[in-house]
């Protein structure tokens, strides 16, 4: 009992932070460093909302971690609040696609974001459509709809829901309706439908990734409003600042990583934030980030996956694809279940590339011609133990802990 005192005392007065939630990933501050240039340019594109005018479409790309949502959203706040000064009728409305998974939940969403009722299921995506048009048809003034990593929509159900929405001004009157599409790829555009495209990409905002320096200054800026005076070592923003700059500059990250330590730090019963609870705190997020993702894969993406994790040694050396397809087909002939060809692999690999489980880099052999490389890029025993989490795979993850040379 003494002991949940003490834990719920540290609870109401922390040592060691002020604001916690002012490191949390959807808070917007009122700053934001180094983003200067891409703010004006967001705002110059969505100014015209102020004037009753539609504003071009904007599609908006950047590693993870480079500001994207928290620019988009600074910009919108500020574009309502200058509206509200105007008596201009301009509205926004996000809705974070990978959160709701299919049409009709991002249709039901900004339905909903307008003052439309929908219910949770029982209409089809084209009736909730023409629910919204026709509410929107008899309204006034301008709606920005921001559609957060919208690539996670394409990828699943094609691009008929943006044909649509670029096209719903044509069915209105006197409201207008504009949309902001927010992507991590670059290449995610060249996957639309021509007429999507050009009528989504009207202005294109790409974001750069962070240095480490600018990093600093972010978690900084964060750092002053979230500890408590004098809590944070001085090694604390760099160490937080140089890890994130390796993971393509992601503020995100940054943040993640200072605020975990503070977390842990005050779970210690620490004064202070130290290096030490950084290195902790990377551990801690690097696996529940493994944990999530590799939940996600479908099993042979999984198998595929511990077949990299065998053949790799553990994350030791390198390896080829040949070698995991070999361990591949073992995994399969021993859980009963019908594998998939070579080929298949192959691309199952290129998409763990891409969710940054593994590397894999092509490499030439001279006159042998090329192989490609494949290396661990996450945590072994995350991986394992995340694997260990699917049923019929526990009971081999044994097996591939000691092909890995696991302890």
């Amino acid at each position: 009992m003494e002991r949940l005192e003490d834990i719920f005392d540290r609870a109401v007065k922390s040592p060691i932070f002020r604001r916690r939630e002012v490191l949390l990933p959807d808070y917007v501050p009122e700053y934001l460093p180094h983003r200067d240039r891409e703010i004006v340019r967001l705002a110059r594109v969505l100014a015209p909302a102020l004037r009753g005018e539609r504003p071009n479409n904007v599609f908006i790309f950047g590693l993870t971690g480079t500001g994207k949502t928290a620019v988009t959203k600074y910009v919108l706040r500020r574009l309502e609040a200058k509206a509200a000064e105007v008596g201009a009728r301009v509205r926004s409305i996000y809705v974070n696609v990978r959160h709701r998974e299919t049409p009709y939940r991002v249709l039901a969403d900004i339905a909903e974001s307008v003052g439309l009722r929908v219910p949770f299921t029982g209409l089809s995506t084209g009736e909730v459509y023409g629910r919204l048009a026709s509410w929107l048809r008899k309204s006034r003034g301008v709606y920005i709809v921001v559609l957060d990593e919208i690539d996670f929509l394409v990828k699943k159900h094609g691009d008929d829901l943006l044909y649509k929405l670029t096209r719903i001004n044509e069915l209105l009157t006197s409201a207008k309706v504009s949309i902001v599409g927010i992507t991590n790829s670059v290449k995610f555009v060249d996957s639309l439908d021509p007429r999507v495209r050009s009528s989504l990409g009207e202005e294109e905002i790409v974001f750069p990734p962070y240095n480490a320096s600018q990093l600093q200054d972010i978690l900084s800026e964060r750092a002053a409003e979230a500890f408590n005076p004098g809590v944070l070592d001085p090694d604390v923003i760099p160490l937080c600042a140089a890890l994130a700059a390796r993971d393509h500059g992601d503020a995100r990250r940054a943040l993640d990583l200072l605020r975990v330590a503070g977390e842990i730090a005050e779970r210690e019963g620490s004064a202070r934030v130290a290096a030490s609870h950084v290195r902790k705190a990377r551990m801690e997020i690097e696996r529940d980030r493994v944990a999530e993702v590799v939940r996600s894969l479908p099993l042979h993406a999984k198998l595929v996956l511990a077949s990299v994790l065998a053949a790799s040694g553990g994350g030791r050396v390198s390896t080829t694809t040949g070698e995991v397809y070999d361990y591949y087909r073992r995994l399969v002939s021993i859980l009963g279940v019908e594998e998939v060809t070579f080929r298949r692999v192959s691309g199952i690999i290129g998409e763990l590339d891409m969710l940054g489980l593994i590397t894999a880099r092509v490499a030439s052999r001279g006159r042998y011609g090329k192989t490609r490389l494949i290396e661990l890029a996450a945590d072994a025993r995350a991986i394992l133990a995340s694997l260990s989490e699917e049923p019929g795979l526990d009971e081999i993850a044994g097996m591939i802990a000691g092909d890995a040379g696991i302890e």
